[in-house]
């Protein structure tokens, strides 16, 4: 699936902030650290898995275009018409499996919105959402929270 100008611009934006030493690629330390930035906690053998599969080149790091492969992976997993591709990606990023299982830690989504200084009530949207108070938000919820 072919990626729009948005969605190129967008990915453009975030391999700046991840290519830490503005080499114009992302290494394995890079990629690490931008991983844990998104709320996960890869070891080094699933970093070098990930070089691995779209390092097509061999250069032991991951330039704009096979970075662009990623994300267009990424979308044509998610089905062709890229349904829900940003809120499964944020889901993702806060604890969440790509397929929609797991759950989300309410802690973390509080930190994460806090960190980024967003202006949302997130108190009255996980009050709302979560209302067995498990501290717990699965796909569905998070859909209905930021929808």
């Amino acid at each position: 699936m072919v990626l729009s100008q948005q969605e190129i611009e967008k990915a453009h934006d975030a391999f700046e902030k991840f290519d830490v030493d503005h080499s114009g690629c992302i290494d394995a330390w890079e990629l690490k650290e931008a991983m844990k930035s998104l709320g996960q906690n890869p070891t080094d053998e699933e970093v070098f898995g990930l070089l691995a599969q779209v390092d097509t080149d061999g250069s032991g790091n991951i330039d704009f275009q096979e970075f662009l492969q990623v994300i267009e992976k990424q979308k044509d997993a998610h089905g062709s018409t890229g349904e829900d591709w940003d809120m499964v990606s944020a889901f993702v990023a806060l604890g969440g499996n790509p397929d929609k299982s797991g759950e989300i830690n309410t802690d973390k989504l509080r930190a994460t919105i806090e960190k980024f200084e967003l202006t949302i009530d997130i108190e009255r949207l996980i009050e709302e959402t979560d209302t067995d108070a498990s501290g717990l938000i699965d796909y569905e919820e998070f859909k209905a929270m930021l929808s």
